[in-house]
């Protein structure tokens, strides 16, 4: 059994248990989905990660931030696909956007298959947590008989420090020190080990602290959403759609990497702001350079588009290699500067 989005891994779960199928359990599969379940499982086996709490309303909110810290991040308890994610400052920052944030995760929660289960065990209560600075890392794996493979890291090279967290920036392979690299393979296992998460494919994602120590964002049982897929393929040939159909169907899947991954990496790009598109410039250049080898729009002439926190979908991404980790990044932001989403 095989899951490619969040919202489909307890159905899967649950499938796949019915019927004796390879993949997570319904109590993994459930534990991953729950954010503070999640908290919860990795703080019982004394994995690195921020501290947290929960809050129904401002004043319980108040209470934690005393405890916690600021700043700190307000957050789902079930996965939104990155919306509703907000960072703030101070008192009068937690005042300000607390209610909204609360507002928007329940509300664009409502077509979730947990939305019912998580309002009975929490009410309206959202997840509140340190706010980890440093650098964004996500260790893509697939996990056969228990046992964890990472087979790419990317890192997020851009700061991602709020106010909202979307993703923008891809690149592989790692450029951190070897023993960096080395803990967070140690730690994707042991966080695989303590949710219960013993087959299939997985997406974790790491802040690396100033001093190199990794703490655990999250991790979910399934591969990395957008062009995650394509990333790897392009640097390491190693397909992980078919590793995961692999693993699913009980073979074991093929792993081997190529001696030497090539340099490659994605940018998802947004409006601006919300608004109706005018025009789209400088799409034509990227399909024509050698080095582009995926652009996709989801948005045209005329789309109303949306930013975060209201949207997560980018409104495009471009996929790019080159011949060394220098070259990527300069790659990168001759993209970004050169693909513009106008706005009437």
């Amino acid at each position: 059994m095989a899951a490619f989005r969040e919202h489909s891994v307890p159905a899967a779960a649950a499938v796949a248990a019915e019927l004796g199928l390879p993949f997570v359990s319904e109590q993994a599969a459930q534990t991953v989905r729950d954010k503070y379940a999640m908290r919860e499982a990795l703080d019982a086996e004394n994995i690195p990660q921020p501290g947290y709490g929960l809050a129904r309303t401002i004043e319980e909110a108040m209470e934690q931030a005393a405890r916690i810290g600021f700043p700190m991040v307000l957050k789902p308890l079930i996965d939104n696909d990155s919306m509703y994610v907000r960072r703030v400052d101070d008192r009068d920052e937690l005042v300000e956007h607390f209610a909204g944030i609360q507002r928007g995760a329940w509300g664009g929660s409502a077509s979730d298959p947990l939305y019912a289960w998580a309002v009975e065990k929490y009410e309206d209560a959202i997840l509140l947590e340190e706010y980890l600075p440093g650098t964004e890392i996500s260790v893509e794996s697939m996990l056969c008989d228990g046992k964890t493979n990472v087979v790419a890291v990317h890192d997020k090279p851009l700061p991602m420090e709020g106010p909202y967290f979307a993703d923008v920036c891809f690149t592989t392979p790692s450029r951190f020190p070897e023993d960096v690299l080395r803990r967070v393979h140690e730690l994707t296992a042991a966080a695989h080990r303590a949710i219960g998460i013993d087959t299939g494919a997985t997406h974790t994602a790491f802040r690396i602290q100033e001093d190199g120590t990794p703490k655990i964002v999250e991790t979910a049982a399934r591969l990395g959403g957008g062009p995650v897929y394509q990333s790897i393929l392009l640097s390491t040939g190693v397909d992980m759609v078919s590793a995961v159909l692999d693993v699913a169907s009980g073979r074991a899947p093929d792993l081997s990497a190529q001696p030497v991954p090539t340099p490659t990496g994605f940018y998802l790009f947004f409006a601006e702001r919300a608004g109706k598109v005018s025009a789209l410039t400088g799409v034509r250049d990227a399909e024509r350079s050698p080095h582009v080898h995926e652009l996709a729009l989801f948005c045209e002439v005329g789309s109303a588009v949306d930013v975060p926190p209201r949207a997560w979908q980018p409104h495009g991404h471009v996929v790019f290699t080159a011949d060394s980790g220098d070259e990527l990044r300069r790659r990168f932001y001759g993209l970004a500067s050169s693909i513009q989403i106008e706005l009437e």
